[in-house]
């Protein structure tokens, strides 16, 4: 019976789907295992499920000795090495699509949550603050009608744009490709980068991270926004310069942000950026909702048993 080891405790979705087709072994802890527990792991199982937090480099790869599949628990994949992995001859899967809505539906909660001051607001009242109704009281930001600035108009991003239309806000995207179906659909504007950045009153990232999106938004970028601009990352957080972001929060070049990834992860409880009071933060749940995390873990389950069984997986990377 083939042997896999998954790097966390997944839904119950996918442990049921492979604990009757293979011997595995779960990692129960909470913390991801270390590179010690990946070298030990990888060197006898045929198949690994794995989450972003688990870097499969070549080192590790390396050690495999039987690896025919790493079935990886996300949609991004930049915790593999893809050229080792294509080198050994195992197979990369993913989880895409099935996380669009729920990722989509985060982003635009930390949207409005940003622009109204939503969470200073709660802890204002639940500490008891609150003693009279003020004209100045959390002043924020009014979504309706504003213009939104979506960076990469894949699906995330497209789902993010058809939620704006519903606040009947303009729509700008920035895509390497034209996306005529996006513009048919909510009227959305393709426009160089540096446009959006000056127009945009909310810009939501939904890009890829690659070399070439690595600090994409520094200070220059911020020195072109509004002032009065809120921004939204659910990508990925080296994306975004935090150096960059908490300068333009802490001077007001930007009104607020929302962010559910960051630069490393978790995100150090002193980072000085969590005491700013014009971000909310969450810890990378975009995904976390019963019906998308319970989808994830069936596919993941699934495309792993396709590859040990000699059978093509519906969602490779490699």
């Amino acid at each position: 019976m083939d042997k896999v080891f998954i790097t966390r405790k997944i839904p119950e979705e996918g442990l049921k789907i492979l604990r009757e087709n293979c011997e595995i072994k779960v990692w129960e802890e909470d913390n991801p295992p270390s590179k010690e527990v990946l070298l030990k792991e990888i060197k006898e199982v045929h198949g690994i499920l794995s989450l972003l937090t688990d870097p499969i480099d070549a080192e590790v790869l390396e050690a495999a000795e039987n690896l025919k599949v790493i079935s990886n628990y996300a949609v991004g994949f930049d915790n593999i090495d893809i050229e080792k992995a294509k080198e050994k001859g195992i197979v990369v899967t993913n989880t895409p699509g099935v996380l669009t809505e729920a990722t989509a539906d985060l982003a635009f909660a930390l949207l409005l949550s940003a622009a109204r001051t939503l969470i200073p607001a709660d802890s204002f009242t639940r500490q008891g603050k609150w003693k009279s109704w003020g004209p100045k009281l959390f002043l924020g930001q009014e979504v309706y009608g504003k213009t939104l600035g979506i960076i990469g108009a894949g699906r995330i991003g497209s789902a993010v744009a058809k939620r704006a239309k519903g606040f009947d806000m303009e729509i700008l995207y920035y895509s390497r490709s034209a996306k005529p179906r996006l513009e048919r659909e909510v009227g959305a504007k393709k426009v160089e980068f540096d446009e959006l950045l000056q127009e945009s009153d909310f810009i939501s990232i939904h890009t890829p991270l690659t070399p070439q999106t690595e600090n994409l938004i520094g200070p220059r970028e911020f020195r072109l926004m509004k002032k009065t601009a809120v921004l939204v990352n659910t990508a990925r957080g080296p994306i975004v310069n935090q150096e960059a972001l908490l300068e333009a929060l802490e001077n007001k070049g930007i009104f607020a942000a929302g962010l559910d990834v960051f630069k490393e992860e978790p995100i150090d409880g002193n980072d000085p950026l969590l005491k700013s009071s014009r971000i909310v933060v969450a810890p990378h749940i975009g995904s976390a909702t019963f019906a998308a995390r319970g989808e994830m873990a069936r596919m993941a389950a699934q495309d792993l048993l396709a590859v040990l069984g000699g059978k093509k997986p519906k969602n490779p990377v490699t």
